[in-house]
């Protein structure tokens, strides 16, 4: 081997190793989100004022909206009919399903209450925002009455960050 291939190799050994080195300094990386949305919900109450479900409206920020709705203007209008949103509206159904649609229902300290499948899903884009309104019905209807009820919405891994609205709309 010459001088300059042996110069050469320790040029890239010495890099490797500053690589290695920094490497082993790096902290874990978190989760952090590539989604937000401005969570909506509201309790359904039958006529015996039982819980029967949980209404949600999901408005997701406008580059997910931006992004979501790339290709879906079928007829090139600039508007966003339920038809054209349809097959979105049904991938978001079936993806969501493996994570219980991002909605646990608990009475006190107990497991989430089993719910139904989604009702009457679709989506609508407003300007700049796509928002999601779908039902998620509670398997069997709860009293309530002198009990804690907490409906949490939230995605354990943080790829989605939920936040409760505000403001009315």
């Amino acid at each position: 081997m010459s001088l300059s291939e042996l110069a050469k190799c320790r040029c890239v050994l010495t890099a490797v190793l500053a690589v290695a080195a920094c490497a082993g300094l790096a902290r874990d990386a978190h989760a952090h989100p590539h989604v937000w949305a401005t969570v909506r919900s509201e309790i359904i109450l039958d006529a015996n004022r039982q819980i029967t479900g949980v209404r949600h409206a999901w408005t997701f920020d406008e580059m997910y909206s931006a992004m979501a709705v790339q290709g879906l203007d079928a007829n090139g209008d600039g508007v966003f009919s339920p038809e054209e949103l349809k097959p979105l509206t049904e991938v978001n159904i079936n993806s969501l399903k493996e994570f219980d649609y991002f909605t646990f229902v608990h009475v006190g300290d107990a497991d989430a209450l089993p719910l139904k499948a989604p009702e009457n899903a679709s989506l609508e884009y407003d300007k700049s925002l796509l928002t999601f309104r779908f039902t998620m019905p509670l398997k069997t209807p709860l009293n309530a009455h002198g009990q804690e009820v907490q409906v949490d919405v939230y995605d354990p891994s943080f790829f989605v960050a939920f936040g409760f609205a505000t403001e009315g709309r």
